[in-house]
């Protein structure tokens, strides 16, 4: 059996292990959270190196993509450098391929209409496949990155725009603390709605969970989210605020959609090449292998 570990800076009280099998090959998939703990997290690294056969990186991004430049985030490479044995995987692979995969899906299948519907991308710099496949299948984005990354209250509506925001900011940014960028541990558990106004204009809201939640409003009216890292727990949440429908870019995995970062590290495993030969191509390949499909849950019925 092939054991897949995420070692997340996210809240130990998401853990999950589920055990699964994809084209004849059992997996033991798990998610450790280390509650924002970063001598946890280094250590936990440290101990599995060797003994698992792909980790994941949970709750921080190493790179982020936009149009083609890579902005790498100082703190994440603390936690990669840890790994000297098990290759490790952040999920920017998946999030140009998946979930780009995951958006035109949605459109071509009719799961839902995108053309013309607003669409809040609460992060679209560490989502830009994502973006593109917004724009491509012609919504109406709205891009959250000033807004909810650094509190700048200055909308994104096109993609060059981010591409010139990301070219100014991407260095300094990425050089931050990223405690201070994005929530980890405890603070994932924390709801503070911000800029407000751009839920509730919006059809759809997506991008990252963590995100998603930490400024969502008390009630919203019917918009559907496009996100991964779900629980059954957040699914009531949501319902509660009033979203109608999620979709999930990481199919159900005993009640829950895992992180990119852990099917990017599953996808691996049935790669028989050195991690940076990996392309694109490489990626599409397996995923159509292992028939990943989007999850669509209709939170009417729960």
């Amino acid at each position: 059996m092939k054991r897949i570990v995420s070692v997340s800076l996210g809240s130990s009280k998401r853990d999950h292990s589920f055990e699964t099998e994809f084209l004849g090959e059992k997996f033991l998939i798990e998610r450790i959270g280390t509650d924002g703990d970063w001598d946890k997290t280094l250590a936990l690294v440290r101990t599995l190196d060797g003994k698992v056969d792909a980790f994941g990186m949970g709750g921080i991004d190493l790179y982020l993509h936009v149009a083609g430049r890579r902005y790498t985030i100082k703190d994440a490479k603390k936690i990669i450098a840890e790994a000297k044995k098990t290759p490790m995987f952040d999920g920017g692979g998946l999030k140009n391929t998946l979930e780009r995969k995951c958006v035109i899906y949605v459109q071509e299948n009719g799961i839902v209409d995108l053309r013309g519907k607003n669409v809040l991308l609460v992060s679209a710099a560490d989502r830009f496949g994502m973006a593109e496949a917004f724009d491509q299948v012609g919504a109406r984005l709205t891009m959250g990155d000033l807004l909810y990354t650094v509190g700048i209250p200055i909308p994104i509506h096109n993609l060059r725009t981010l591409q010139w925001v990301a070219a100014i900011a991407g260095p300094i940014i990425t050089r931050m603390s990223f405690d201070s960028l994005y929530p980890t541990g405890e603070q994932q558990e924390v709801i503070i709605p911000k800029y407000s106004k751009y839920y509730y204009a919006a059809d759809i809201l997506a991008g990252d969970f963590n995100y998603i939640r930490r400024y969502l409003p008390e009630k919203l009216d019917g918009q559907i989210v496009i996100t991964n890292t779900t629980t059954r727990e957040d699914m009531l949440l949501l319902k509660e605020r009033g979203i109608s429908k999620v979709i999930t870019t990481t199919p159900d995995m005993g009640g829950r959609s895992f992180g990119t970062n852990v099917i990017e590290a599953l996808i691996y495993t049935f790669m028989n090449k050195p991690v940076e030969q990996i392309t694109e191509a490489d990626y599409y390949e397996v995923i159509d292998k292992l028939e990943l499909k989007p999850g669509v849950v209709d939170l009417r019925e729960l």
